[in-house]
């Protein structure tokens, strides 16, 4: 810069002709403003003293603000509607495609769609890079009707208008809607790139689909697509999530090349499957190999000492996390609450929220008051639970922890009382969800759910379950249930949850040795957790469970999470 402010002098001093300095200082100009070593605040006062700069310069200064930090991406914007009321140049598709991209990042919806409009007035909806770069900015505000709307309306699609649809589909977790445009990307013939595989990657990830994944994996290799850092990250992902981490381990092991991002997929996978000293030594390898741990890196390792009820690790890298520099965030937070509370050092954990230089949110509350249910700590327990429905009065979850609190202290009035404050707002808590792919075909089961076209036959293996089981020496747990019914009708209640549903047609429809692998959408429940345990042992069969919390692999009656989640 010190160099170029030089030759900007040097311009200004020279009698030179009216065209030659408009060209010269255009260019010194885009250097300021696109350069990584130049100064955009430097390029936008340049372009206020040409005299009359041209398109070429406006689109510099405006695609400049939007690759720099978000604050200053609002001055894309702003540049744009000072060159609107000045009405020349007339702006042309690249000026409208860097003022889209800034409206994406901040996001400006409004803007946006008057962007859009002048789009269509101008005669620019057939180009390609605007159409893309349209869809790009209503899946990135999250409206994604439009984005689609934007898409069915381009008759040739190319590579860039897939792939931003796929990608938008991926980032709204619309996991299976981005799987459909694939399929039809595919079916119209257009070969994708690595960055479009990443999405499609990461929607398998979503949905736990393994034999989706391996399959796109294998797509992969066989259309000779580039596997970068990136897309290798996915798969590492991909397959951590759908329950198979010695796979992901395998792909890890066959990078030539890892950045922070990969380490930290690593460690979390791990951190997730209840491996806590496989997370440790990944964590200390990303050291050794000089590779910077990001704050995801120090959440993975975290969340592992949390699952492993390994204090002292917890602590000794809650210490290094400090020292880094990285400021903790609310789930580095977070992570120390559960760690504590899972180690049952409930005093512990009540001393660190109150020390804590920010308030806690409602993540760490409800992990406390979990926490003040195991230990029936009536007092801690209330004022949390109050706490916490103050911070989220919309939230059915919070109304049925704090019931459930209440039900394990045998305080059933207040249960009540918390349950008509529920039904009064007209809450309804989320109804448990579990799918599991069979042949490639992914089959969801909700609660009490009854229209699967094969019910017949899960109710039959239900029941010969229930049947076994019982035979096992298995008493039911039903505090899991907190409405005022009785026993049988709790038991029932238990039978239906989601994932025994699951279960069950994963036994109906396959054969040892194939793993069952089941997704829920909530927490296990203590009594299905037990059963589950007992279904791997007396059926010889291997059950991988997802929950929102982590993963259980069942096998010969034993759960990997050692009854700690």
């Amino acid at each position: 810069m010190r160099v170029l402010q030089q030759i900007h002098s040097y311009i200004l001093t020279r009698a030179l002709p009216f065209s030659t300095l408009c060209f010269s200082l255009s260019k010194i100009l885009s250097f300021c403003a696109i350069s990584p070593v130049g100064n955009i605040l430097y390029a936008e006062r340049l372009l206020f003293q040409i005299p009359n700069p041209n398109i070429f310069s406006w689109n510099s200064v405006i695609r400049g603000f939007s690759q720099s930090h978000i604050s200053a991406t609002t001055q894309s914007v702003s540049i744009f509607k000072r060159l609107i009321r000045r009405g020349h140049p007339t702006p042309n598709t690249y000026t409208l495609v860097f003022v889209l991209k800034a409206c994406s990042i901040l996001p400006a919806t409004q803007e946006g769609q008057q962007v859009h409009a002048r789009v269509i007035r101008s005669g620019f909806s057939t180009n390609s890079f605007l159409q893309s770069s349209l869809i790009n900015f209503y899946a990135k505000c999250e409206n994604i009707r439009c984005a689609r709307k934007v898409f069915d309306e381009i008759p040739d699609r190319n590579m860039i208008a897939w792939s931003t649809m796929i990608g938008g589909y991926a980032k709204l977790d619309m996991f299976n809607e981005a799987l459909a445009v694939f399929g039809d990307m595919q079916k119209a013939g257009v070969v994708p790139d690595e960055l479009t595989m990443a999405s499609v990657v990461s929607a398998c990830a979503g949905l736990g689909a393994l034999d989706t994944g391996r399959w796109v994996h294998a797509y992969i290799k066989k259309q000779r697509i580039l596997i970068d850092i990136k897309l290798n990250t996915a798969l590492i992902n991909m397959y951590a999530k759908c329950g198979c981490i010695e796979k992901a381990r395998e792909v890890f092991d066959e990078m030539p090349t890892r950045d922070s991002r990969t380490w930290s997929s690593m460690i979390v996978g791990y951190a997730v499957h209840g491996h806590a000293d496989d997370a440790l030594r990944v964590f200390a390898d990303m050291e050794k190999s000089q590779v910077k741990p990001n704050n995801v890196a120090f959440l993975g390792v975290l969340l592992a000492c949390a699952h492993g009820q390994l204090v002292y690790e917890g602590q000794k890298h809650w210490d290094i996390l400090l020292e880094s520099g990285i400021q903790p965030s609310m789930e580095h937070y977070s992570c120390m609450v559960d760690l504590f509370c899972r180690a049952n050092l409930f005093q512990e954990a009540y001393t660190f929220i109150k020390n804590m230089p920010i308030d806690p949110d409602p993540v760490i509350l409800r992990t406390f008051l979990v926490a003040c249910k195991k230990n029936k700590n009536m007092e801690k327990g209330e004022s949390t639970g109050q706490q916490l429905l103050k911070l989220e009065p919309s939230n059915p979850e919070n109304y049925a922890l704090l019931s459930s609190f209440y039900a394990t202290c045998s305080s059933w009035s207040k249960m009540g009382n918390v349950r008509k404050q529920m039904r009064d707002k007209g809450l309804k808590t989320t109804p448990g969800c579990s799918s599991i792919e069979v042949e490639g075909t992914l089959h969801e089961f909700v609660l009490g759910d009854w229209s699967h076209p094969e019910r017949e036959e899960i109710m039959e293996v239900l029941s010969d379950v229930l049947r076994r089981v019982k035979a096992f020496g298995h008493k039911v747990d039903v505090s899991e249930v907190c409405h005022d019914v009785g026993d049988e009708v709790k038991v029932e209640a238990l039978c239906e949850h989601s994932e025994r549903l699951a279960i069950a047609y994963g036994i109906l429809k396959t054969k040892a040795p194939v793993v069952i692998r089941v997704v829920k959408n909530l927490r296990v429940c203590g009594d299905c957790h037990e059963v589950t345990k007992i279904i791997s042992k007396i059926y010889e069969r291997e059950i991988v469970v997802r929950d929102r919390v982590r993963f259980h692999r069942f096998v010969g009656g034993i759960c990997s999470c050692k009854d700690i989640w």
